[in-house]
């Protein structure tokens, strides 16, 4: 079949399907709980619930850009937009119908955070005026600062969010945290107002025949459904509902999967190609796992693997990577 009929024919198959369903690492092996307890939301009653602005599906551009990790390295994020033609010297959106997928981790590990959560969120604004769009996706360091687990964030970075209004003082979740921390948890508390822009995201996104998530999905997902997994991680941030899916957590959820991002085998290839297949979609896109000598394909194209360690924490190259009709590509300087 001509290449240009089968990405007609998962194009239209996409949100058909959804609705249906709907190895070395910094990290550590294992991850402490939420250093919160549960308590009664402060911010539900008072807050109606967000959606996430972003679709979980776009149709194919012309031009689609990839980029990975971000951790708080605000001159590495401007040079991987500028490399992309996201934005032009002002720091404003330049890339006309660009479509612009950032594949989670903007947190942690630098201390321009919360710059860069500005930058992303006006360039969404811009790019959807210019017939464009920027999808940023929340990856696990997102969730982790939501369950107000603040080990990878500098000293500025507890000081960054204190300004904004948050929590009260006597609020219990707030009170069993060390004091530094408190600042920052009353802005990241799920309903609190950096996790309600958070809450604004998916973990999943598809544009075109290209699947986008920060780890990497399983059949299981699909058969959980894509959206599903969208909505109830945004629920659980905005603060109208109590419990995280498990399933989204978990070593092997997608915001920390590995399976395809260190030296994939043949099963491995095998489970993403079945994946891909349920979606369906031709090519998986994920970040999180930082790929030393730049972006790379695996399983035969299958798989993009685009953590390219760019923040200063990493020192890794700034590249991204390029989707325009059959032809990928990855850009660095």
């Amino acid at each position: 079949m001509p290449s240009s009929n089968r990405r007609v024919l998962l194009a239209a198959a996409l949100p058909l399907a959804l609705a249906a369903c709907d190895k070395a690492s910094p990290e550590p092996p294992t991850r402490a709980k939420s250093p919160v307890s549960a308590a009664p939301l402060a911010f539900a009653p008072s807050a109606a619930p967000v959606a996430p602005s972003a679709p979980t599906r776009l149709p194919a551009p012309a031009r689609l850009v990839a980029v990975g990790d971000l951790h708080g390295d605000l001159d590495a994020t401007r040079a991987a937009l500028r490399l992309a033609g996201a934005i032009d010297d002002r720091d404003h959106w330049s890339g006309g119908k660009l479509v612009l997928v950032q594949t989670g981790d903007q947190l942690d590990r630098g201390d321009g955070e919360h710059a860069i959560l500005d930058l992303l969120d006006r360039l969404t604004d811009e790019a959807r005026a210019a017939g464009g769009a920027v999808i940023a996706l929340d990856g696990n360091h997102e969730v982790m600062n939501v369950q107000l687990d603040f080990r990878y964030v500098t000293d500025a970075g507890l000081k960054d969010f204190g300004e904004l209004p948050g929590a009260g003082a006597n609020d219990a979740r707030l009170l069993q945290l060390p004091e530094a921390q408190r600042a920052r948890a009353a802005a990241f508390l799920p309903g609190a107002p950096i996790a309600r822009r958070l809450a604004r995201r998916g973990v999943v996104a598809l544009v075109g025949d290209t699947v986008f998530v920060h780890g990497g999905l399983l059949p299981k997902h699909v058969r959980y459904g894509l959206d599903r997994m969208n909505r109830e991680v945004s629920a659980w941030m905005d603060g109208s509902a109590r419990e995280l899916p498990a399933l989204v957590t978990g070593e092997d959820g997608p915001i920390w999967l590995r399976r395809y991002s260190a030296a994939a085998d043949a099963e491995d290839c095998r489970v993403l190609a079945e994946t891909l297949a349920m979606i369906p979609a031709r090519r998986m896109v994920v970040g999180h796992t930082v790929q030393r000598g730049g972006i790379s394909p695996a399983c035969g194209g299958q798989v993009w693997r685009i953590d390219v360690g760019l923040a200063r924490f990493y020192g890794g190259k700034t590249e991204v990577l390029e989707i325009a009709g059959d032809a990928v590509r990855a850009i660095g300087r």
